[in-house]
């Protein structure tokens, strides 16, 4: 959530970048700024009118001392007014506040300046490129049919059990879908990241800490009853570990990995790019996050980038490097960077990491804090990345390294599988 303070102080600058996001309700910020004059006005008066209050309270006492009941009693008549109009004012007041912050929730984050124009997906600009595209043998199968033909994923066991996009893993397919998670946090820790286990729901406070509620409401699988949301990332819980914290600046970086399951209701898509791995209601995935001081964030996004990169190098992977276009960019982020691996048997980019720093405007929501050199509190930066999502890393798996044998197995992962082929 963007600073009111920001908006009011920098009103054009706000505007421009949500012009770069295409955003259809740039009336929003004349919203925001008049809620915020009008919630500093009733302060305001609100303040005065408990100054006057108290200084009448005072009065009274000294006239009952001196012996002048009747002033007395009409100070008394003017605090109770006092108090009547201090709770109109009050009352006026919260809902300003609610007001004004329901509207700072629909607006999204300002994109970086180097984020580029653009309205979607076709803008993207691609960054950095990487391995081979192998040339497959003739007959090659996309993922889906390999998953059958090798016994290794079950879609239509999924779906007697539950619905369409939640797959059953079996043997051999559910050791390498443990492998990669293995290997994922591994590669994670062995950077420093402190290792996490975290509810795979969570309450309504951490879904709008993040930023999940209200924008991907209607995304997010909600467990009524109780009012818990199962998460669409690890993301999620992970940041909420630090909701309403004040750190020091001796504590920075701040770098913790999860692994979890995802859940997503992705409504609205059907079609070939839905088929198999491809898009998912339940997948698992392996995230990084990180709580940065804001002059060494954009550091720290360079780190994490770099390290997705080492990983895919290492699995062997085809993959390039997108950095988002404003039309592109999701609601809380400043920028993202997308890692797509591509699936030489479909002969399409796969999407399987997003990088993201969101500056401070996850941090706000959360009243995520640090201490500064002054003594005096300041938002954080947060960022967080895939490191990696599985369903799209394993479907490139399966596609780029099958061979009329069976499908081999990358090296790096040999010691995790047990085995170096699936045949």
């Amino acid at each position: 959530m963007l600073q009111i303070s920001y908006i009011r102080e920098n009103k054009e600058k706000v505007l421009t970048g949500l012009k770069k996001r295409n955003f259809g309700e740039l009336e929003l910020v004349e919203q925001a700024i008049a809620l915020d004059e009008k919630r500093r006005a009733l302060q305001t008066e609100l303040d005065e009118a408990l100054s006057k209050s108290n200084k009448l309270s005072k009065e009274i006492g000294a006239l009952m001392k001196e012996g002048k009941k009747e002033e007395a009693e009409a100070a008394k008549e003017q605090t109770a007014q006092y108090k009547e109009l201090t709770k109109r004012l009050n009352a006026e007041l919260d809902q300003t506040a609610t007001s004004l912050t329901q509207v700072l929730y629909r607006i999204p984050n300002i994109p970086n300046e180097i984020v580029p124009e653009g309205k979607s997906a076709e803008d993207n600009l691609n960054v950095f490129q990487a391995g081979e595209i192998p040339a497959l043998y003739e007959g090659a199968l996309p993922h889906w049919e390999l998953a059958k033909k090798y016994d290794i994923i079950d879609f239509e066991l999924g779906v007697k059990l539950t619905g369409a996009g939640f797959p059953v893993y079996k043997g051999k397919g559910a050791k390498l879908q443990r492998a990669l998670i293995s290997y994922f946090l591994d590669k994670n820790t062995a950077a420093g990241y402190q290792e996490f286990q975290v509810p795979h729901m969570v309450n309504e406070d951490s879904g709008y800490g993040t930023g999940q509620l209200p924008d991907k409401e209607g995304q997010m699988y909600h467990v009524q009853l109780d009012n818990l949301y199962l998460i669409p990332t690890a993301e999620v819980p992970v940041t909420n570990i630090f909701r309403d914290v004040i750190l020091s600046e001796a504590d920075f970086p701040i770098c913790c990995t999860a692994y979890t399951p995802c859940f997503r209701r992705e409504a609205g898509s059907y079609g070939a790019h839905v088929r198999g791995l491809n898009r998912l209601h339940q997948f698992d995935k392996v995230e990084i996050v990180r709580i940065e001081h804001p002059d060494r964030s954009y550091q720290a996004l360079t780190q994490m980038v770099e390290h997705v990169k080492g990983i895919l190098n290492e699995l062997k992977l085809p993959y390039r490097i997108l950095r988002l276009c404003g039309g592109d960019l999701g609601f809380t982020s400043a920028i993202t960077y997308d890692f797509e691996v591509y699936s030489t048997a479909q002969e399409k980019w796969l999407e399987i990491s997003s990088v993201s720093n969101f500056e401070t405007f996850q941090a706000n929501r959360l009243k995520l804090r640090f201490r500064n050199s002054e003594g005096k509190t300041q938002l954080v930066h947060t960022l967080n990345g895939s490191s990696l999502a599985l369903p799209r890393v394993l479907a490139g798996i399966l596609e780029n390294y099958q061979t009329p044998e069976g499908i081999l197995i990358p090296e790096v992962l040999r010691k995790y599988t047990g085995f170096d082929i699936i045949n």
